[in-house]
């Protein structure tokens, strides 16, 4: 394999990694030993300092099929973004490379809720000097996701955009990202500790919309509402929909409020566009759509104009942090550390 290690001390034993031997309850993530990995041509190996924890990955946990990749084959190490150190070197890779602070999508293919991963090379970026590990993190997945969100809306200054789940890792970048481009935001999230995060994100106005009569919270000064950027889906997008400005837009990137994989978005012909598909990458342009999108993310972090929270959990504790992601007690990216 011809590789080359030199920024790891010997640890004497095997690493460690989160590892998934039969389909279930957040419980079914261990923390074990396993070998360690060693990169094939072409490859990396990073020192893991950080690992992203996505809404998909419990789907996947669970065992059914969401949007995007199927179910890993088991026993499995979960995870596909992760940023670190590169501390080894494939055949043909360049020297160079090592020692570097890289993040990268791991794509189709899992490894990341572990001390080392190995991924190709020409997934790597570099991190931005500002950005720590669990931050690029956020930027490298949930970033793009944004990015490639609006794509299809562009705020502006006579905007009023409404955020659901705005204390989530996406709904905090598209707030920060909506108020950088002039325009009044309205960030919803559940209980007084999550709106106070989103009212520090930036927003105009937040709302805890557990509250049944949240839309009379609104205050009308705001102006009505003319973009509405959706996750959430379910009863508080039939509620928020009616809300929309005569030639409002609501775009629609997913439904947690309904199980990543059960139901459907609320769509309203001539107001409604989902987002996920195709579509998004057609439009980010370039011969790796995937990767100027990341680009992109990266860019406005670097520049300060995207600012991602994070919440951070020891990679031992991977089942807590899947049962706190669904349970809706995190804000901003999860991310594991080892």
């Amino acid at each position: 394999m011809g590789t080359l290690t030199t920024h790891r001390p010997p640890k004497g034993s095997p690493m460690h990694a989160i590892r998934l031997h039969a389909f279930g309850p957040p419980d079914n993530l261990t923390y074990e030993e396993v070998e360690d990995p060693g990169p094939g041509p072409g490859q990396v190996r990073l020192a893991v300092h950080a690992a992203g924890v996505h809404l998909l990955d419990t789907a996947l946990r669970e065992g059914v099929r969401g949007p995007g990749p199927a179910p890993a084959t088991l026993p499995t190490v979960p995870g596909r973004e992760i940023a670190g150190v590169v501390d080894a070197l494939g055949e043909g890779t360049p020297t160079d490379l090592l020692g570097r602070r890289v993040v990268a999508h791991l794509g189709f293919h899992p490894g990341g809720y572990a001390e080392l991963a190995v991924t190709d090379t020409d997934r790597l970026h570099e991190i931005p000097p500002n950005l720590d590990f669990a931050q690029a993190v956020a930027m490298i997945g949930t970033g793009r996701t944004a990015m490639g969100i609006v794509q299809f809306a562009e705020p502006g200054p006579t905007d009023v955009v409404l955020v659901p789940a705005a204390a989530g890792g996406l709904g905090t970048l598209l707030t920060q990202y909506a108020k950088n481009a002039g325009a009044t935001v309205i960030g919803l999230a559940g209980g007084p500790a999550k709106t106070a995060r989103v009212k520090a994100a930036g927003a105009d106005l937040a709302v805890d919309y557990t509250n049944p009569d949240w839309p009379r919270l609104l205050d009308t000064h705001h102006g009505e509402i003319t973009l509405l950027y959706d996750g959430v889906g379910g009863d508080v997008a039939r509620t928020a929909v009616p809300l929309l400005a005569p030639h409002g837009r609501h775009i629609v990137f997913g439904w947690s409020s309904q199980g990543i994989t059960s139901g459907t978005p609320h769509l309203v012909e001539g107001v409604s566009t989902n987002v996920l598909g195709p579509e998004m990458l057609r439009r980010a342009g370039g011969a790796d759509p995937v990767r100027t999108l990341e680009l992109r993310a990266l860019a406005q972090a670097a520049d300060g104009r995207l600012t991602p929270t994070v919440h951070r959990f020891p990679l031992r504790e991977a089942a807590a942090a899947h049962r706190a992601l669904q349970n809706r007690h995190t804000t901003g990216k999860v991310v594991l550390e080892p």
